[in-house]
């Protein structure tokens, strides 16, 4: 079973990303905020990592920065209600996708389904 992360500051978007993970067979974690993010993802091996653009402590192209140079074969998918330039740098070094909230459920099982499945090597 494959893990997740989930990184961003909205309870909601945080529990309705969890539960529609946890049903489509996926474990989850959660984080609030980008700098427990990025603990997170340095303590621990994900599949994927859904990650807000704008929080507390630490945005989501510092998580996704910080976070690629150490485990460069990360699959960060950034969310945010108004995609700006942050999202931009991230798409550009290698984020695969910026979902727009709100967002349809449906284009998280698109984005997953798109993600190879092949374990790293580290």
């Amino acid at each position: 079973m494959e893990k997740i992360l989930i990184i961003d500051d909205s309870e909601v978007i945080r529990n309705l990303l969890k539960e529609y993970l946890l049903e489509s067979g996926y474990k989850v974690e959660l984080a609030f905020d980008g700098q427990e993010g990025i603990e997170k993802v340095l303590a621990n091996d994900y599949f994927a990592i859904f990650c807000d653009i704008h929080m507390p402590r630490k945005n989501g192209y510092q998580v996704f920065s910080e976070s690629i140079k150490a485990k460069p074969y990360l699959h960060f998918i950034m969310t945010d209600s108004l995609p700006d330039e942050l999202a931009e740098m991230a798409l550009n070094e290698g984020a695969r996708q910026c979902l727009t909230k709100p967002f349809d459920l449906n284009q998280i099982r698109d984005v997953l389904g798109k993600i190879p499945t092949k374990v790293h090597d580290e």
